[in-house]
């Protein structure tokens, strides 16, 4: 089970990624896909189950690992990020910057989770 899991997540952290990327770029060039119903609602579908699994996934470990807290937190910051880069921004300048700073922020969760160290690829 804890494989299936396992996958079940790590699938979701790719398509989290791919529909932040595809969202940015149209953020980038002001394509109206950005507004549809589908690209508004199916993340948030992604992001549930994403969370849901890493959720089920913490439950096998007898205690939290500290690397653990790490990504809790670097998904916090890319949280906010992620709302300023699609939605909150208030220029296109103030939006890209903070996709790629929300991209940065995904890349030190991801290496967290590889080399199981809260440090990831600052280490």
């Amino acid at each position: 089970m804890y494989m299936a899991l396992k996958h079940l997540h790590m699938t979701c952290v790719g398509l989290s990624l791919l529909g932040f990327v595809v969202r940015g770029f149209w953020m980038m060039t002001e394509a109206p896909q950005l507004k549809a119903k589908l690209s508004r609602v199916l993340p948030h579908v992604v992001d549930t189950v994403l969370l849901g699994s890493a959720i089920a996934l913490v439950s096998y470990y007898d205690a939290v690992p500290e690397w653990v807290w790490a990504k809790v937190a670097g998904l916090l910051i890319y949280i906010v990020l992620g709302t300023v880069a699609l939605k909150r921004g208030k220029t296109r300048q103030v939006r890209i910057a903070a996709f790629v700073l929300a991209l940065i922020t995904f890349g030190w969760i991801v290496s967290v989770a590889l080399i199981k160290s809260s440090a990831g690829f600052f280490a």
